[in-house]
């Protein structure tokens, strides 16, 4: 399966750049801006004053991971398994 790249514009510490990103990496960038209050051109200037060698859609990809795991973690989801919400085949296999 392979997911479709979607370039959009963000200006990133005052300078304009694009970032290409699947969709679902954009939602989830975009629900994290909404969480902490934040516009996605801040937040991407805060993961790109972090970023240490990685590409630039590199670290937000692994900021965006990062994020929820600390989130699924924080609440539990990490101990509790709910990988087959994402995959219905596994809830058979643990049946």
């Amino acid at each position: 399966m392979k997911a479709k790249l979607i370039s959009k514009n963000v200006t990133i510490n005052g300078r304009r750049t694009s970032l290409r990103l699947e969709q679902a990496s954009w939602e989830a960038l975009g629900d994290i801006c909404q969480c902490e209050g934040l516009t996605i051109h801040e937040l991407c200037s805060l993961i790109e004053n972090r970023r240490d060698g990685a590409s630039r859609t590199s670290a937000v990809r692994a900021f965006v991971v990062s994020y929820y795991r600390a989130v699924a973690a924080e609440y539990g989801a990490l101990q509790r398994g709910v990988a087959s919400m994402l995959l219905p085949e596994l809830a058979s296999r643990n049946s």
